[in-house]
């Protein structure tokens, strides 16, 4: 049997490549979701709820703030790319922001990630920049990108 940060933490060691560093400690995710703003959903691999005890596919973390959603975090096990589940989760995100008072969504990333793709697929934008925001494990900096997409521009256009 897994609990639900048991399936967050077994997708994020399987998606996040280590020579990045960008993936959270349990203690990370735990202590995020105890704030009370952090709402996470866990996929299987055909891109449903999972049920109870079954491991996921895939995994959303974001913090709802003042008429914002900031996506922190959003992983596919490799095996299971390519087949929606990205996309399948910054759809129920997106509607689970405008439920929860959201008028855009946030999210920042290193810059050269290739979910660059994902993410300006479904409407996100480039709205800053911070140089060197990021330190790689071996010490090389590199900068960061903010992307914004206003919820109500994704739903109307069709973005779901």
């Amino acid at each position: 049997m897994f609990d639900d940060l048991d399936r967050i933490m077994d997708v994020m060691a399987a998606a996040f490549d280590p020579a990045w560093g960008e993936a959270w400690s349990r203690r990370q995710v735990d202590d995020a979701l105890a704030i009370g703003n952090c709402h996470y959903r866990l996929v299987s691999p055909q891109g449903q709820p999972v049920d109870e005890g079954e491991k996921a596919a895939g995994f959303s973390l974001s913090r709802t703030g003042y008429e914002e959603e900031e996506l922190l975090l959003l992983g596919v096990k490799p095996e299971y790319r390519r087949l929606g589940l990205g996309r399948t989760l910054l759809d129920t995100l997106r509607d689970d922001a405008a439920s929860r008072g959201a008028q855009r969504l946030l999210l920042e990333m290193r810059k050269g990630n290739p979910a660059e793709f994902l993410y300006s697929g479904f409407g996100f934008y480039p709205i800053g920049e911070r140089k060197d925001y990021y330190r790689l494990p071996n010490g090389e900096r590199i900068d960061a990108i903010t992307f914004a997409c206003n919820i109500c521009n994704a739903i109307a256009t069709g973005l779901h």
